[in-house]
């Protein structure tokens, strides 16, 4: 009888779930500390005093508490100008990435084409490829931009310098040759692949075009979706320091601003009327760029607050399936 009813307590369902959710738990426990203690350790040392560093009696929470490394990180990071600057950029590249990786991600997914296959290889060949491959090209291709000789007639030099412009963002962003855009076009061809077509084809038979069919039935069944890739390429853009750091020479944005933040702290000391130095240590220009850091991820963490729900549930459908 007892074997019995212990068969019957073993079967329960929730009985046996108990192992895998103890698992699960203890999985997502772990991840969670590999990604927040690193970002505790660097809020907490933003926070102290130089002395602080050098104090074996202090481990996480600063002793000298001081404001003064995030006054000199904003005035080294010239914030607020440097703040504008990476909105537009952010907002301009992230729109045209997501109206072009769209409609090039439809067609893959909807529409047959001569050298379809090979078309959508040079998408996965966009990912596998890192852009390091081609930066000296495109480099030369912005510095001396003549849009294949077709300028040459309307131009003093024979070619436009786009350096330290947001012109090349924007170009390689309408053209889907930006920052993940491989990657964005084939998260959203296996979305588009994954709505059923009965609905495209109900909008036909009443007389509806390609555009409109794809304006009218597809982009309102993809908003999660379009959502989560405009937040990637948003939080990448505002995050990035390869194609930033190589199209401006200038620390126009945050990202490069934060890069040329320690060659800056004298001025910086100087602005802010804490007197002279004649050593700056590697500790203070750590505490000072931790400073920075999460000067610069603060937006991202104010808009990932706002959106969370669509994130969340664009990646839960986020159509790598099928």
């Amino acid at each position: 009888m007892m074997t019995k009813q212990k068969k019957q307590w073993w079967m329960n369902k929730n009985i046996r779930l108990i192992p895998f959710k103890i698992v699960r738990g203890v999985l997502v426990a772990g991840i969670c500390y590999l990604i927040l203690f690193p970002m505790f350790v660097k809020l907490t040392v933003s926070f102290m005093d130089e002395r602080d560093l050098y104090d074996t009696t202090v481990l996480y929470i600063p002793r000298l508490f001081t404001l003064n490394n995030y006054r000199m990180a904003f005035s080294g990071l010239n914030y607020w100008v440097s703040l504008r600057n990476t909105t537009l950029l952010a907002v301009s590249t992230s729109v045209l990435t997501l109206i072009a990786c769209s409609l090039v991600a439809y067609g893959f997914a909807r529409f047959q084409f001569p050298f379809k296959r090979l078309l959508f290889g040079c998408v996965i060949f966009m990912i596998v490829v890192p852009p390091q491959t081609i930066m000296l090209s495109q480099f030369m291709l912005f510095r001396y931009f003549n849009l294949f000789g077709l300028l040459t007639p309307f131009l003093e030099n024979g070619h436009v310098n786009m350096i330290n412009t947001f012109w090349p963002f924007m170009i390689m962003s309408a053209t889907v040759t930006g920052l993940r855009n491989g990657l964005f076009v084939y998260i959203l061809r296996q979305h588009f692949r994954s709505i059923p077509k009965e609905l495209e084809e109900a909008a036909y038979i009443d007389g509806a075009g390609y555009l409109r069919t794809f304006g009218t039935i597809v982009l309102p069944a993809s908003v999660p979706m379009l959502t989560t890739v405009f937040l990637f390429s948003f939080a990448w853009m505002w995050t990035d320091n390869y194609y930033s750091a190589m199209f401006f020479t200038q620390p126009r944005i945050l990202s490069t601003a934060l890069g040329a933040l320690a060659p800056n702290l004298w001025a910086t000391l100087d602005q802010t009327g804490l007197g002279q130095m004649h050593f700056i240590s590697p500790g203070f220009e750590s505490i000072v760029n931790n400073a920075g850091t999460f000067l610069m991820i603060i937006p991202l963490i104010v808009l990932y607050l706002f959106a969370q729900r669509s994130f969340v549930e664009g990646v839960e459908r986020s159509g790598i399936v099928g």
